[in-house]
C-alpha cells in the first residue's frame, strides 16, 4: 500500500474508474500486449485482483469517495489508501489518508485541491437530479453526448478534456481529477465490426481504444509535478454467465474488478 497520508498535499491526486471493465477482460488485453500504455505503469506489469463494494456505477463510486476503494480479493483486515473518519473503522493505518469531511473531494478541496470531474456514464450527465449528485460532489464537472457510452471515440474525447481541464489549473496548485471512463460501459459491440451484441471481445476491443488514448492524459499528468494514480474499475459486468447479463447484481464478474494504485512521476526535464 502507498502511503497517501505523506503524498497528500505534496502531489495530484487521481481516480481513473474504467466503467464496467471485467478483470479478466483487463488480464487477458495486457497478457495479450494489447494495452502497451497501461502496462508501462501498472505496478509489475500486472492488475491486482480485487473486490468492489458496488455493483454498478452511483454505488460504486459514492463508497470510492468515501475512500472505500475496492478491496483486495484475498482474506485478511486490508488498510485503505484514504478514509472518511468514522467510529469503529479498522481499516486504517499510519500510511492512510484520513479526513473528517464526508467525501474525498470536499477533504481535498479543504486543504487546497483543486477538483474536477471528467464524467462518462449517465450518473455524472446532470441531465437530472440523480445524474447530478455525483458530478456536484467537484468544484468542475465536465460531460458531454461525445465522452459519453454512445461514442466510440468517447475516451480520446474524455482524455482530451482531462488533459485540458488540468493544462488550466496552475502548476502550483494540486488537484484532485475523477475521470470515470465510458468506453468500456455498454454498450461495445461497436468497436467490433459485424458485433451485435456485447461480449468479452467487444469490451477488450473498447479498452484497446482507452489504452490508444491515456498518452494524452498521462503527459499532461507528468508535466504537473507527480501524481497518486489510482486506476481501476468501478464494476464487472456479465455477458451471459450462468445466464446473467448486465451488472446491478451479485456474480463473481461483477464483484471481481482490476486495480492499480502507483506514483507517476513528473517528468524529468
Amino acid at each position: 500500500m502507498l502511503n497517501a497520508r505523506e503524498w497528500i498535499g505534496t502531489c495530484d491526486v487521481m481516480l481513473l474508474t474504467l466503467d464496467s471493465l471485467r478483470y479478466d477482460v483487463a488480464v487477458m488485453a495486457l497478457e495479450a500486449g494489447e494495452t502497451p500504455h497501461l502496462a508501462a505503469v501498472l505496478p509489475g506489469e500486472v492488475w491486482e485482483k480485487r473486490q468492489t463494494p458496488g455493483s454498478f456505477t452511483y454505488a460504486a463510486h459514492h463508497a470510492f469517495l468515501s475512500g472505500f476503494l475496492p478491496t483486495p480479493a484475498r482474506p485478511g483486515r486490508h488498510p485503505r489508501l484514504f478514509a472518511a473518519a468514522f467510529e469503529g473503522s479498522r481499516s486504517t493505518s499510519p500510511q492512510t489518508f484520513t479526513f473528517e469531511e464526508a467525501t474525498l473531494p470536499e477533504a481535498l478541496a479543504t486543504r487546497g485541491y483543486h477538483t474536477v470531474c471528467v464524467g462518462g456514464v449517465g450518473f455524472f450527465n446532470r441531465r437530472s437530479a440523480l445524474g447530478s449528485v455525483l458530478p456536484d460532489l467537484f468544484a468542475e464537472a465536465h460531460w458531454s453526448p461525445a465522452s459519453g457510452v454512445k461514442n466510440p471515440d468517447s475516451a480520446d474525447v474524455q482524455m482530451r478534456v482531462a488533459a485540458k481541464a488540468l493544462e488550466a489549473v496552475p502548476p502550483g496548485q494540486r488537484v484532485f481529477m475523477l475521470l470515470n471512463v465510458a468506453a468500456t460501459h455498454t454498450p461495445t459491440h461497436f468497436y467490433v465490426p459485424g458485433a451485435r451484441q456485447d461480449s468479452v471481445e467487444t469490451q477488450r476491443a473498447a479498452l484497446r481504444t482507452v489504452d490508444a488514448a491515456l498518452p494524452i492524459l498521462f503527459n499532461v499528468l507528468r508535466a504537473r509535478g507527480d501524481t497518486l494514480l489510482i486506476i481501476c474499475a468501478d464494476h464487472g459486468t456479465c455477458f451471459g454467465e450462468d445466464g446473467y447479463h448486465g451488472h446491478r447484481l451479485a456474480h463473481p464478474q461483477v464483484w471481481t474488478v482490476p486495480y492499480a494504485e502507483l506514483l507517476l512521476k513528473e517528468t524529468e526535464a
